[in-house]
């Protein structure tokens, strides 16, 4: 029987307003694209060459990275998870009136301004939002409720897409804003998030590092049915951040100092800069470009974008269903496989036929084109779309957790601002042969997660740490809770068994 109790109510609820933030990404990775086919915004820009075009991207990236590497997570660690998805909502919003309404008296460099502020508050957001998810939602639905992050990148993508095929249809009374509404709209969910994000709680895992147990366990108490579940995690959560208090050395060090989190950055970095070079980041931001080879109208291109948002939705969901009935290991390898196949079909059918005059494909050809990049997009949306940021939220300790996810989630920027710069030229240079480059890495991406990705479904957060050849920390943690002078056993606590620990002489009862 299917659990609808309020608290699990609830706690969907403050997951999506969270997941929310990733309509940010989706949105924004969208809007680029689109309005790349409006005449009136290239003139407004004075007409940019493909290395402008790419530049564009790469500041958005790079302001990404940059906010995500060193800002984002300390912000979320001191000030909380809530702060810093509303902070990135902010400059996100802010940015968009820049983007929207800037003089265009010298060139793009005012539009690439924007966009660079839009990477900000993206690198302030994008991290905070799946360890909020992660660490309020139950282990057993964890992945479910996750796959939503990714759903939402969808759903930016389709209202992006569905706003700015309406403009098409009417660019000669629009003028101008034929590309700026589709610019203005992005305004909403911002502001959304602005409003709803201080009206959920914090997570339990932060008030418990920050001294706070009661507010904690108020916390637990709106996501967890009984009050044996909520005592059970309080504790739990303790013993894990005590160990992780007594005896690991700060936030950032731990990410090179132990063996086990080492190991599951450099993992972790390795699947989320992966996640880009599938082939999906670029036509998430060139798709437009791509289908000019394809189509000659650029309505009718703008049309499948917007279908193809639309489907993202839909291909998404699988992922609800999937991901914790089958794992995140499996999804990844048989989507990347997948993948390769998709884009081998996709060059081969384009290279493998005339090309009409005008520098399009006939509408058969162009329709199985479509078909096959559709057909990509149900690969990769529940896999490499939405099972690596749940594998990503989940696998990190609470000492390290926002720092190695801000790092780890902004390998996907480093991956587009390589990637985004380079394949307008690519494209330009080789065209749709592009595709065989993409269909590579996908089958290398297949092997890497065989041979490397271990499973994580249903399994506690607290007990990731074994899982990569590390410690309970909760385990041990226990002496640092139960016993006196934690400091003193924290001396030599990383080398103790968790029997030796419990042998420590214990509180005497006040």
């Amino acid at each position: 029987m299917v659990n609808t109790s309020k608290q699990r109510v609830y706690n969907w609820y403050i997951s999506l307003v969270a997941a929310s933030c990733m309509v940010l990404y989706g949105y924004d990775a969208a809007v680029f694209n689109a309005v790349q086919g409006s005449k009136n915004w290239a003139n407004y820009w004075g007409n940019p060459d493909p290395n402008q075009i790419g530049a564009v991207n790469t500041a958005t990236t790079v302001g990404g990275i940059v906010i995500g590497w060193f800002v984002s997570a300390p912000i979320s660690d001191h000030f909380g998870r809530r702060v810093a998805m509303w902070l990135g909502a902010f400059v996100v919003l802010w940015s968009t009136f820049i983007q929207a309404f800037a003089p265009a008296g010298h060139g793009i460099g005012a539009f690439l301004a924007g966009r660079c502020l839009v990477g900000m508050g993206q690198g302030l957001a994008l991290p905070a939002g799946p360890v909020y998810i992660g660490e309020l939602a139950p282990p057993e639905v964890r992945g479910k409720i996750m796959s939503f992050w990714q759903m939402f990148f969808s759903v930016g993508s389709f209202l992006a897409y569905w706003v700015n095929y309406a403009c098409t249809k009417n660019v000669p009374k629009l003028g101008n804003w034929d590309w700026r509404m589709v610019v203005i709209f992005q305004i909403v969910f911002p502001a959304i998030i602005c409003i709803l994000i201080f009206f959920c709680p914090e997570t339990p895992r932060w008030y418990i590092q920050k001294g706070n147990e009661e507010a904690a366990r108020r916390s637990l108490r709106k996501v967890r049915e009984t009050e044996e579940e909520v005592e059970a995690e309080i504790q739990q959560i303790k013993q894990a951040i005590e160990y992780e208090k007594h005896v690991l050395d700060g936030r950032y060090l731990p990410l090179w100092k132990d063996p086990s989190i080492r190991k599951r950055l450099i993992l972790a970095f390795i699947m989320n800069f992966g996640q880009q070079i599938t082939g999906q980041g670029s036509l998430n931001s060139y798709s437009t470009i791509v289908y000019k080879q394809v189509f000659k109208d650029n309505s009718t291109i703008q049309l499948i974008n917007a279908l193809n948002g639309t489907f993202g939705i839909l291909f998404t969901l699988n992922a609800t269903w999937t991901v914790d009935r089958y794992g995140r290991k499996f999804l990844l390898f048989v989507g990347a496989i997948g993948m390769a196949v998709c884009m081998i079909c996709s060059a081969s059918v384009y290279i493998g036929t005339p090309t009409e005059e005008g520098g399009a494909k006939a509408t058969g050809v162009a329709s199985s084109i479509v078909f096959l990049m559709f057909l990509f997009a149900f690969f990769y949306k529940p896999s490499w779309g939405a099972a690596v940021w749940i594998w990503t939220s989940e696998i990190f300790s609470m000492n390290v957790r926002a720092q190695a996810v801000a790092m780890s989630a902004q390998m996907q920027n480093v991956s587009n601002a390589i990637v985004n710069q380079i394949f307008p030229l690519i494209l330009n240079k080789i065209g749709f042969k592009a595709m065989y480059m993409f269909a590579g890495i996908n089958v290398l991406l297949a092997g890497f997660v065989w041979f490397y990705i271990p499973e994580t479904k249903g399994m506690a957060l607290e007990d990731m740490d074994t899982l990569f050849g590390g410690v309970s920390h909760a385990e041990k943690g226990a002496a640092f809770v139960e016993h006196d002078n934690p400091t003193e056993i924290a001396k030599d606590g990383a080398d103790l068994t968790v029997h030796e620990l419990e042998n420590v002489p214990k509180k005497e009862a006040v």
